[in-house]
């Protein structure tokens, strides 16, 4: 047995061990086909059968809402950041967006070069350690959508509830949380996210839409950022990053085994807690970043008293097999990203280390 290491990576991050076990015993010859997966063609039957096998769990896993259409699209979400302006922000109307920290600002950033957009909620003078409130939005007249992220991965705050948008569509980057919890898909317009965090490997982008939204794209607009495009083709019009599909297939099998999202929101939960409580009965030892009421389930963000002794517990850890606790650079401090795929037990052996080096260097 391969000794695994605590992967608390942010993303490409920790995939549950028994998927990639099956893709390794499928991994050479799939469905007895004497080729991998990642040789076949994708217009033949039996890739396409895992393509579109992936679309219906994921719906499925939402309770299978009506109207919606799964895409299949690269580019990750930084790409979305840019086609959904591109394809749902016309002329005369505004994107209204919610500020919330770094992957919020990136997608309102890349709609202002698209068209007008707005800032009609925002965090940013709390330094993104809380959330804004968005039980009322005023939003303007001729608002195209309003646009949301879930989850910021690098500050480590999470929404629990989402706004009611009205019938301006709400749209929200979820590639750090989604399907953590259970959420209700008809609150949307559409949701994406890229796959490298909870729903398989970096290369593929999920999008969930409504379909009056990506029916129809403006023919001004290059063929492969239409989502008009991908909806005619099945996400199929160029060749798929068919592995990736094959893994966010399994991922969502294994979803599925731990009892839905219901599950996993159970096993997520256990998780937070237990690192939260470890940081919270520390006596200020840890400091968690974020507000109490926004802390995220998945990445959980905190800081010891001085960054000489962060860069002692990143090289003490790191000694012991933890990988990726050190913060993200923009915002220093620690972060431990506890995904879907993040065991209890990587959690449990990073609370016993953390209380060491406490008693060590407290």
């Amino acid at each position: 047995m391969t000794k695994r290491a605590y992967n608390f990576n942010a993303g490409p991050a920790a995939l549950p061990l028994e998927v990639l076990e099956r893709a390794q015993a499928e991994f050479v010859d799939f469905r007895n086909t004497g080729m991998s997966i990642m040789e076949m063609s994708h217009r033949g039957a039996v890739y396409e059968s895992v393509h579109n096998e992936a679309q219906e769990r994921l719906l499925s896993l939402l309770g299978s809402p009506k109207g919606y259409k799964v895409l299949f699209l690269q580019g990750g979400a930084s790409t979305q950041f840019a086609m959904l302006p591109m394809n749902l922000l016309g002329a005369g109307q505004t994107a209204s967006y919610v500020n919330t920290g770094s992957w919020a600002k990136k997608a309102l950033s890349e709609a202002k070069l698209i068209g007008e957009a707005q800032v009609v909620a925002s965090s940013e003078a709390d330094k993104f350690m809380k959330l804004p409130d968005v039980s009322n939005l005023s939003l303007p007249e001729n608002s195209a959508y309003v646009h949301l992220t879930s989850n910021e991965t690098i500050e480590g705050t999470q929404f629990k509830d989402f706004p009611d948008t009205g019938s301006v569509p709400l749209i929200a980057d979820m590639s750090s949380d989604i399907f953590c919890k259970p959420f209700d898909l008809n609150q949307f317009g559409m949701i994406y996210a890229g796959a490298q965090k909870n729903l398989g490997p970096s290369g593929i982008t999920v999008v969930i839409a409504r379909e009056e939204l990506v029916i129809e794209s403006p023919k001004t607009i290059p063929t492969m950022f239409r989502y008009s495009t991908h909806v005619e083709n099945n996400s199929l019009y160029n060749t798929p990053p068919s592995f990736s599909v094959y893994m966010v297939n399994e991922v969502l099998k294994w979803i599925e085994e731990q009892g839905g999202l219901a599950g996993v929101e159970q096993k997520n939960k256990k998780k937070a807690e237990l690192l939260y409580n470890t940081i919270d009965s520390s006596g200020d030892f840890y400091r968690g970043c974020v507000d109490v009421n926004d802390r995220s389930l998945m990445n959980v963000t905190f800081r010891l008293a001085t960054e000489e002794l962060e860069k002692q517990f990143i090289k003490a850890s790191e000694q012991e097999g933890f990988v990726g606790l050190k913060g993200h650079r923009s915002v220093g401090g620690l972060r431990a990203s506890i995904y879907n795929a993040a065991p209890y037990e990587s959690v449990k052996a990073l609370t016993d280390f953390m209380n060491h080096f406490q008693q060590t260097n407290g």
